[in-house]
């Protein structure tokens, strides 16, 4: 197979691989709530659901290891550590959450089957496609996403060439910022630094390319991906957006519902279900397949112990899946805005050249970042007594992201120390 045709069949699996769940239900409420200042919204949205991710991949193109390397800068601990825990989130939260909302979309209306038989054949298909995870980029990226965006492209054209009622003022104090708050629902920044892994272990069980093909086939298949991605999300708020003035709901899936029949008419459920159906699958084969390898790499690259991994991916799927989209969604909220910061700081730094990102500027950002992130932590878990005042005193705390000018500080002041030495 050439590079390009290798290049694009990479860029349709990643654009699969991360359109799953929550990037189906999440930007047509955001624009709902937005209305007007959607544009906006989508901008935020993109930073941490567009921008983030496709860096991840770009820095997992020059690294071409595991999520271990992301890391090991701090130090081999951290990087272990940091690496457990973004697997046991992705794997009690983001993968089972792609079975309640296939559940509660595309099979509880027209089905009489629990939720807890849907999940178990769910993630046993799951399990087969992992399994066989040398075929995972061509058939994701020849088959599956070529459906997935060509049902997306239809209901959001049908939407947005239809009549329209003038849309609401937004609900957002600032909608930038909301956009990126949202964004981090996604999971897109952890799926970048798991699901690029997947791609790197991929390539190399076929074998044929080398580290500067990989390198730049990873490079260009994240770039597409990624424009891919924007375009879709922003057709998506652009549509809860322009039927924001004439419906009246507070519930995301029942938002995403009304769409696509109103864009598609009855017929819209079905392809609704089949879309959604879709991109929750391959979201939970790229999560069950990354937390595998992850598993697998630690104990010398046994067969086994990816096995078992996937095993118990799958089981945990099954009984996480059974609780109620928007509850799951509830909880993730304090892993997120515990994890999210750390993730998009690691992903900044493994994309900048060598002499920006030394291991002092490694951990120093790290350090900074987690101690400035913890007031939002303990704010989303409702403890805020626990450091009182301390979020609105800081720049940005109001926003939830007191976190980032202190790390941009100490990125620079670490750097300028750094310069004055080696000059020395």
């Amino acid at each position: 197979m050439s590079q390009s045709k290798q290049t694009f069949i990479t860029a349709f699996a990643l654009f699969s691989l991360f359109f799953g769940a929550g990037n189906l239900i999440l930007p047509p409420f955001l624009g709902y709530n937005a209305g007007s200042e959607w544009v906006w919204v989508s901008l935020g949205f993109a930073v941490s659901a567009v921008v983030l991710p496709i860096l991840a991949i770009y820095g997992h193109a020059r690294l071409q290891g595991t999520m271990l390397d992301f890391g090991n800068k701090v130090s081999p601990w951290f990087a272990l550590l940091y690496s457990i825990i973004v697997y046991a989130i992705s794997s009690t939260l983001p993968s089972p959450r792609t079975a309640s909302v296939t559940y509660e979309m595309a099979i509880d209306p027209y089905f009489e089957i629990s939720s807890l038989w849907l999940s178990t054949i769910y993630f046993v298909l799951v399990l087969v496609f992992v399994l066989n995870r040398t075929r995972i980029l061509s058939i994701i990226g020849k088959f599956l996403t070529p459906l997935i965006i060509l049902i997306l492209i239809v209901i959001i054209l049908l939407g947005l060439f239809s009549e329209i009622e003038p849309m609401r003022q937004s609900i957002f104090n600032n909608s930038i910022t909301a956009g990126i708050l949202e964004g981090y629902q996604t999971f897109d920044a952890i799926g970048g630094v798991v699901v690029g892994g997947v791609i790197v272990i991929s390539f190399a069980l076929q074998g044929k390319y080398d580290y500067e093909a990989r390198r730049k086939m990873m490079g260009r298949a994240g770039l597409f991906a990624g424009i891919g991605l924007f375009i879709m999300y922003a057709g998506l708020i652009a549509l809860g957006a322009y039927f924001s003035g004439k419906l009246e709901i507070d519930n995301r899936t029942e938002l995403l519902n009304t769409l696509s029949i109103t864009t598609l008419g009855n017929i819209g459920t079905a392809f609704l279900a089949v879309l959604v159906s879709l991109a929750c699958f391959t979201t939970a084969v790229g999560i069950v397949t990354g937390t595998a390898d992850f598993v697998k790499g630690l104990f010398d690259d046994s067969p086994l112990a990816y096995r078992i991994t996937a095993v118990a991916g799958c089981v945990l799927g099954v009984v996480m899946g059974q609780f109620d989209v928007h509850y799951i969604i509830d909880v993730a909220l304090p892993a997120l805005m515990f994890i999210y910061p750390i993730t998009i700081v690691l992903i900044l730094l493994n994309t900048l050249p060598e002499r920006y990102a030394s291991k002092m500027v490694f951990r120093g950002v790290v350090i900074s970042t987690f101690i400035f992130s913890m007031p939002d932590f303990f704010a989303s878990l409702n403890m805020e007594g626990i450091i009182p005042n301390l979020r609105n005193s800081i720049p940005l705390g109001e926003e939830n992201m007191g976190w980032v000018l202190p790390a941009i500080f100490t990125f620079i002041f670490l750097n300028l120390i750094k310069g004055l030495n080696d000059d020395e």
